[in-house]
């Protein structure tokens, strides 16, 4: 019907013919959008292939513990080992029946609450002179003296009391308040310890990456997660010399190793770092890059007694696939070269990096692998 309209106008004079000429263009565009019935549409341009989004980059995640075994190799003595005296300790002797050589004598006043151990480690006692106590743990000095007294007095029976602990020490160092060496009455816990500096200034401080070491060792403490989280299974006891480090976060690192120009430390910018800045800034070439490099880059992330091994897939967070991937302060990143595939031959290939920067990492993958 549309079509015989269109002939009967053009037919007519030349300004309905103008008309005709207008709606033989209409008709057609008509044609084309399929509007009359009874004609196929034109086919269409397929829509653009819109990439598959995943929130998370992290393509697979596994968590370690250290065992029982290794946390005990981390130090030569349990951590709630007993006292051992030393020198400027101040210990009470009480002999039972015999107040002329117990001190202090009994009823006895002025400011000497007992006898100091000197620098030498020994003390001077009545009858028996001097005896050496250093090193040894009440119990062991009271059978010492006991034994000492033995040769003097019928079945001595001897106490032995801590007065004041003062041999005990700790080093508190870092972003404290107040830091410095500090001399407790008694044996603390970590959280103890810290409220000694003052206060801890988290703001500007590298919690992921402070410590606790006995000694040449790092105990394997997770200050952020008792600082920031409560958990207060990091709560440990310290022994004396303990020195607790807690870094400025101007010291911010993560560690790039693998298939780039410059492995090494990376440092955060601003206190952030995101697994794209951090490749870039170990000079690997975003542009030309391999699937097997981009798409399975492995993180060991530590967190005191464990270790979350992640395999993140770059490319998709390049190709806009996945979300962005923030690194924590102390992170390994190991771009792989093609054929790498397992956690083991990853490790393999690590290794001999993180000897390297073996006195800056966190004391998981110290004890873990680099203690062996």
């Amino acid at each position: 019907m549309t079509l015989g309209i269109v002939k009967q106008l053009c037919g007519a004079p030349p300004k309905t013919a103008r008309t005709c000429c207008g709606l033989v263009r209409l008709a057609g565009l008509a044609i084309c959008c399929g509007i009359i019935p009874g004609c196929d549409p034109v086919p269409q341009a397929p829509a653009p292939t819109v990439p598959t989004f995943s929130a998370s980059p992290i393509l697979s995640q596994q968590t370690e513990r250290l065992t029982p075994d290794e946390m005990r190799a981390v130090s030569d003595s349990p951590a709630n080992a007993p006292y051992l005296l030393g020198p400027n300790d101040i210990i009470a002797v009480d002999v039972y029946m015999h107040p002329d050589v117990s001190i202090p004598a009994p009823g006895a006043t002025g400011n000497v609450p007992g006898v100091l151990i000197t620098s030498d480690g020994t003390v001077q006692l009545p009858l028996i002179g001097n005896i050496r106590l250093g090193g040894l743990t009440i119990e062991q000095a009271r059978q010492a003296i006991t034994t000492a007294y033995a040769a003097y007095l019928s079945q001595p029976q001897v106490a032995v009391q801590l007065v004041q602990a003062q041999s005990l020490s700790y080093y508190l160092l870092g972003a404290f308040t107040q830091p410095g060496i500090k001399y407790p009455l008694h044996e603390l816990t970590l959280l103890e310890a810290l409220a000694l500096g003052g206060s801890v200034d988290v703001a500007n401080a590298d919690l992921y990456q402070a410590y606790v070491a006995q000694g040449a060792v790092k105990l394997p403490v997770d200050l952020h997660a008792l600082l920031v989280d409560g958990d207060l299974s990091q709560n440990i006891p310290l022994k004396s010399g303990d020195a607790i480090v807690v870094p400025s976060s101007a010291s911010e690192n993560a560690f790039v190793f693998g298939a780039v120009g410059k492995p090494g430390a990376v440092p955060f910018q601003s206190g952030a770092l995101s697994l794209l800045q951090a490749l870039s800034a170990a000079d690997m070439d975003l542009v030309d890059y391999t699937d097997a490099q981009l798409s399975r880059v492995h993180i060991i992330r530590a967190q005191g007694r464990s270790g979350s091994f992640m395999i993140v897939d770059a490319r998709a967070i390049m190709n806009g696939q996945a979300l962005s991937f923030t690194l924590q302060p102390g992170d390994i990143v190991f771009v792989p070269p093609t054929g790498i595939a397992t956690w083991n031959q990853v490790l393999t290939q690590l290794l001999p990096s993180l000897q390297t920067v073996s006195d800056v990492l966190n004391p998981f993958v110290s004890i873990k692998y680099l203690k062996q």
